[in-house]
């Protein structure tokens, strides 16, 4: 799906979810407020910024503040679980007087109670100082499983606590589908629909999706690509009143809660190799919308002694945003063997702006206009300057650095980055080639190398499913084919009709 169809999406839907979840009298909250990163719209509650996307206004919403950890309470958080960590966070975050910390913990423990590892992450610490925060220990093996099982948990609970129910309608083409199944599957209040591009994911992708057959999941596979299956998404979003009537939502790294979650693994990661917290951590971040940024950003502003290097793929824009401070939309994106990070949009970039500038919402407007409307915008030098502090490196690896890193890890190892995980450990080799210092660096790992046997086998090694992976092969699946010449949005539109009338009950 184009990212620009997928945007417009998102600003339709917004705000007749709003509506129909935000009727009750709203409560006078004393704590954290959210406001639009474009300054004109103000004043959300945490339960409002869990169910929007966009603001009217196109900005992205943001905490009123940015809360301050002291020296402290880092050294104190130092000896939490990662778990424990993500509790922290949150509640600086969530208004006891809109969920008390009693249940937060309790919907936090619920959304990582299915990781495989009993730390939920790890670091791998290998040769050469290379050091792997492996997030995907999630159920669909990538980090999109950490915040998007949080999402789905508070969803649950507002919608349980209002006797309503909502359909999450997701247009995918791979991870977000199945980490969106995974978050929503078998809750009470939600339902998910779910469309994707026949033959043109992964079969791993694909398998993900079909074979989770809780009665909640409803999986379309569509004879178009992604962009043709906007329509019929779009088609549903613009129809306010069908919209409204049927609570239809989305889900997506626009998500407020998304960013918020993934705060943690910053904390986590700089616990890991500066345990006495009496030093600076570089976090090396493979990005393409810039979601992990931001949540990189925030962990900074809070006092977190790290410096964040942006890893991008031959897909570029973000490299040279943090080297020469100017946004211009790239004529062509060309696909690569880490394609997640296939975006020449990266849409959170207008949160690090707004942060940067002091919340200038003014100001992100006027750059982001601009650039969307395909001309160059410049970061203002006070913004860009300060933006060095913080995005201090950038660097692009291609498909050949790509392998040779996914090679040389196997070699010195016998452990295998997925190609995505290989952009950021690339620039860690580069590093090393006139160096004979090891840096406190970490690499944020996306997704199991599981996922992507193609990639691993272009590097020239031996793929390893995992047990789950191989499983998945075996199970039943359960989908409906949507074919050339249906009308594709009439089909969509009966079966969300028929999943509310079924859960009227709420």
């Amino acid at each position: 799906m184009k990212k620009e169809g997928r945007l417009q999406i998102e600003k339709v839907y917004h705000s007749a979810m709003l509506i129909a979840i935000s009727k009750s009298p709203r409560m006078a909250y004393t704590n954290m407020r959210y406001n639009s990163s474009r300054g004109q719209i103000n004043d959300f509650t945490f339960e409002e910024a869990l169910f929007s996307g966009f603001t009217s206004d196109g900005g992205m919403l943001m905490p009123d503040e940015i809360p301050k950890v002291t020296s402290d309470q880092i050294r104190h958080w130092s000896k939490l679980s990662y778990t424990e960590l993500v509790k922290e966070v949150v509640a600086l975050f969530v208004p006891e007087e809109e969920v008390p910390r009693e249940d937060q913990s309790s919907l936090i423990d619920k959304a990582f109670s299915r990781f495989t590892h009993p730390d939920v992450v790890n670091i791998a610490k290998l040769k050469n100082g290379l050091n792997i925060l492996e997030l995907f220990h999630g159920t669909t093996l990538a980090f999109k499983d950490l915040a998007m099982s949080c999402v789905g948990q508070f969803f649950n609970y507002f919608l349980k606590k209002k006797e309503r129910h909502m359909v999450v309608l997701v247009g995918t083409s791979g991870d977000t589908g199945s980490a969106a199944i995974e978050a929503m599957r078998g809750l009470e209040a939600v339902d998910i629909v779910v469309m994707l591009p026949k033959g043109r994911c992964t079969r791993i992708q694909e398998l993900q999706m079909t074979t989770v057959i809780e009665d909640n999941v409803h999986v379309y596979r569509v004879d178009g690509t992604s962009d043709e299956i906007d329509e019929p998404l779009k088609n549903c979003f613009t129809d306010a009143a069908f919209a409204q009537e049927n609570n239809l939502c989305s889900v997506n790294s626009i998500n407020w809660c998304r960013i918020m979650v993934q705060i943690a693994h910053y904390f986590y990661a700089y616990f890991q190799l500066c345990p006495g917290c009496d030093d600076t951590v570089e976090i090396a971040v493979p990005t393409g919308g810039c979601g992990n940024i931001t949540a990189g950003c925030l962990a900074w502003f809070m006092g977190l002694p790290i410096e964040i290097t942006v890893t991008v793929n031959r897909n570029d824009i973000m490299y040279h945003i943090c080297t020469e401070g100017k946004l211009k939309m790239p004529s062509t994106m060309t696909p690569s063997l880490a394609p997640a990070m296939d975006i020449q949009n990266p849409y959170n970039m207008q949160r690090i702006l707004y942060m940067l500038s002091n919340s200038n919402g003014k100001l992100v407007k006027e750059i982001m206009e601009t650039f969307e409307a395909g001309r160059e915008a410049v970061i203002p030098d006070d913004v860009f300057k300060k933006m060095k502090k913080i995005v201090t490196k950038s660097f692009v690896a291609d498909d050949d650095l790509i392998k040779s890193a996914m090679a040389r890890c196997w070699k010195e190892n016998q452990y295998l980055l997925c190609p995505h995980t290989a952009v950021a450990a690339a620039y860690h080799y580069n590093t090393l080639v006139n160096s004979d210092v090891i840096p406190k660096r970490v690499c944020i790992a996306t997704a199991s190398p599981a996922k992507f046997p193609e990639a691993v086998t272009l590097a020239g090694l031996t793929p390893q499913p995992t047990p789950e992976i191989a499983a998945l092969e075996t199970k039943p699946t359960r989908y409906i084919d949507m074919n050339k010449g249906e009308d594709w949005t009439g089909i969509l539109k009966e079966k969300i009709k028929e999943i509310s009338q079924k859960r009227r009950s709420y």
